[in-house]
């Protein structure tokens, strides 16, 4: 996954098809992000650089529910994609042998 504005508009659509709404804003932010669950918003840190707010999306998506029959054919390939990036990282953090 390349780390540019193209790739940052994709996951945004992904969230914004499953009825989230982005808001960039300034904050002290431990985590770089902030999610209000009730009301589907999440809140980046706006002094993020593209690719900590790429990197932001991608450590969140998979926490959130995301509705994937809501999402476009594009869409569902992104989040297939960050899903499984997440489940690899997962893993090699939890397998003592994947250091080797």
């Amino acid at each position: 996954m390349k780390y540019n504005a193209t790739t940052l508009n994709k996951l945004e659509k992904v969230l914004e098809e499953s009825g989230y709404v982005i808001r960039y804003e300034r904050g002290n932010f431990q985590s770089g992000y902030c999610i209000l669950e009730e009301r589907k918003v999440i809140v980046l840190n706006k002094f993020l650089n593209t690719e900590g707010k790429i990197n932001t999306m991608i450590e969140l998506l998979p926490q959130l529910n995301i509705q994937y029959d809501r999402l476009t054919l594009e869409s569902q390939k992104i989040y297939n994609e960050v899903v499984k990036k997440a489940e690899l990282t997962g893993k090699q953090e939890t397998d003592p042998n994947s250091l080797f």
